[in-house]
């Protein structure tokens, strides 16, 4: 295995979301493991989330820039948790402001880094590293198919934009998706607009980057690596995931849960059958409106299962907005059958438990991959962004999920929502699949395995790397 023997500088900079930072800190820590030194970019919000990081590692340095704003963002808003989906855009036209003072930075470096590792929504960092004369890495906190997707889009746009079923014949098994299945960035495009043709450009210039790191592993996703190796005319096209296997200190969150919910989380798991519990959360940026929660709520309690329901803390603006907390009563109700949890949950423990045998989940990648790693089977209700293409990968394709509703905005049939979540959790074929699929990801990150090797070999390629 190689190493940088002499410390090879490289400059991380991660896209400030929750499901876009953990995964590039946690890549990083394995640098850090193979005597990198590491400098990663952030704006002095996000500088926080590097905490667990940066007390394993004191040696990474921080380059910390104030955020240069966006007329469409809120003051003092630096992440997407505080803004929502909407606000991917205008943060990354925001950060691309920063090119001029990371272009000083480095030259004012007596050893300045000889390489960039950027999140793929931050693509103009690959103009940036071309002109500094450094490779740019591209790290995908997504999937393949979700990648090949992008780029088939973003290069043929004229093709696909006015259809209203989008077929994609010239990747393997021809996904095809409705219009509004299709990812966000896609669909709220506006041509001709400075802040979206960032976006785009940046998408498109990933493509032309030195290579390409994917939380992802080969058992779930090699026609996809396989199509994009070609697509980009080289080998560079690394899965490593899933990395939250791999591990690391980039994951933050014992710190902020009250010790006695935790304590009674898993005293009431540890009493219910194996596989008979499901778990249900959206993610950290996904609110369900009142009528939603209604009827999911409803939906729960008709099906008869054993379940725990993940809830945020509403602010009473988003009360007044129209967003949706647990009806009252139902806790009562569901009382000893059902247990609710308010704010923030374990999520990776509580999959990882015995008990659980289902995830109600929004599909969003982090989740998809945790519950992969846990052996769980997905029961898919995808709302936006790529959630759609990586429920179509789960269900359609690897066929070890069910989808058992769709959409951001529309409400289900609780009584219908309620059969499906009974049918979805009596079924063990699923069940069976969904363990396989854990297996295989296990093996990916063992020596000899895909995930393993192409760790070593991006390793091998960066130590390479001369000033």
């Amino acid at each position: 295995m190689s190493s940088s023997k002499n410390g090879v500088h490289v400059l991380i900079f991660p896209f400030p979301a929750q499901g876009h930072i953990l995964p590039l800190l946690d890549f990083t820590h394995q640098l850090l493991l193979h005597g990198f030194k590491i400098t990663i970019l952030v704006t002095p919000k996000n500088l926080p989330i590097l905490d667990p990081l940066l007390s394993t590692h004191p040696s990474v340095q921080t380059l910390v820039f104030p955020f240069p704003g966006h007329p469409s963002l809120p003051a003092g808003v630096e992440n997407v948790k505080d803004v929502g989906n909407s606000g991917n855009a205008p943060i990354i036209a925001g950060l691309s402001k920063l090119r001029g003072p990371i272009l000083e930075w480095f030259k004012a470096q007596s050893n300045p880094p000889v390489a960039i590792v950027y999140d793929f929504f931050l693509g103009w960092t690959q103009d940036l590293a071309q002109e500094l004369g450094v490779p740019g890495i591209v790290f995908y906190t997504s999937g393949g198919l979700l990648v090949s997707i992008l780029s088939e889009i973003w290069r043929n746009l004229g093709a696909y934009r006015d259809l209203s079923l989008i077929e994609f014949n010239g990747l393997p098994k021809s996904p095809r998706f409705v219009r509004e299945h299709m990812p966000s960035v896609f669909q709220k495009y506006k041509e001709g607009d400075p802040t979206w043709e960032i976006v785009r450009n940046g998408f498109i210039a990933n493509d032309k980057s030195f290579g390409s790191v994917f939380n992802t592993f080969e058992a779930l996703e090699s026609e996809y690596l396989g199509f994009l190796k070609k697509e980009m005319g080289h080998e560079r096209v690394y899965s490593i995931g899933p990395i939250n296997l791999v591990g690391g200190p980039g994951r933050n969150g014992k710190s902020n849960v009250d010790v006695g919910v935790n304590e009674r989380i898993f005293t009431w798991l540890d009493e219910c059958d194996d596989g008979s519990v499901l778990y249900v959360a959206f993610g950290s940026q996904k609110l369900l409106t009142k009528a939603q929660m209604e009827s999911l709520t409803i939906g729960l309690e008709k099906s008869g299962v054993r379940f725990i329901l993940v809830a945020k803390q509403l602010t009473a603006q988003q009360l007044e907005e129209g967003y949706g907390s647990v009806p009252e009563g139902f806790e009562d109700r569901v009382s000893g059958r059902g247990l609710v949890i308010k704010g923030w949950a374990p999520q990776v423990e509580i999959l990882g438990h015995r008990a659980i045998g289902g995830f109600l989940s929004h599909c969003g990648w982090n989740s998809v991959l945790e519950a992969i790693v846990a052996g769980v089977q997905i029961l898919g209700w995808p709302m936006e962004a790529d959630q759609f293409i990586n429920a179509w990968l789960l269900v359609e394709n690897m066929k070890t999920s069910v989808r058992v509703f769709e959409g951001a905005d529309s409400v289900p049939d609780p009584i219908e929502l309620g059969r499906r979540i009974s049918d979805a959790m009596g079924n063990d074929l699923f069940k069976e699949r969904a363990k396989k699929l854990r297996d295989e990801a296990l093996e990916a990150v063992k020596i000899g395995g895909s995930s393993k090797r192409d760790l070593d070999e991006i390793v091998r390629e960066l130590a390479q790397l001369k000033c």
